[in-house]
């Protein structure tokens, strides 16, 4: 049997992922598509507590705010070792944000580097949330 056969990371539960640190600034202006890209997200595995890698990409038509930057990466490096399922992290990302800005249109992209030869990408949007 292979030593690392049955062998976990510990790692930390949803409830430390932390939207309070998120900001905003007030937009006015014409309807503006914006977006964000990062292909530093990580979280872990729920099972292994091993890492998962993605890119995610936040695009958005804002209302009356917009998310400053530097708060909007503290609040991704919460779940640097949080164990989540990759379907999971894509619906708290869009839940947090969607709540903080109520934008006219929100899409968050999640697509994870290759796990066990599966890849995966999770995409939930304000059009699919109304289904």
């Amino acid at each position: 049997m292979a030593k690392a056969e049955g062998q976990t990371l510990e790692f930390d539960g949803p409830e430390r992922i932390n939207p309070t640190g998120l900001e905003t600034f007030p937009y006015e202006g014409p309807k503006q598509w914006v977006e964000y890209k990062t292909q530093e997200f990580s979280a872990v595995c729920p099972f292994s507590g091993l890492p998962d890698f993605g890119e995610l990409v936040v695009e958005y038509i804002p209302r009356a705010k917009c998310v400053e930057l530097k708060s909007l990466k503290y609040y991704l490096l919460s779940y640097r070792n949080v164990g989540i399922y990759q379907e999971h992290a894509a619906a708290r990302l869009f839940q947090d944000i969607e709540k903080l800005l109520e934008p006219q249109f929100l899409k968050i992209t999640l697509t994870y580097q290759t796990r066990g030869g599966i890849d995966t990408t999770c995409k939930v949007s304000t059009e699919d949330s109304k289904n």
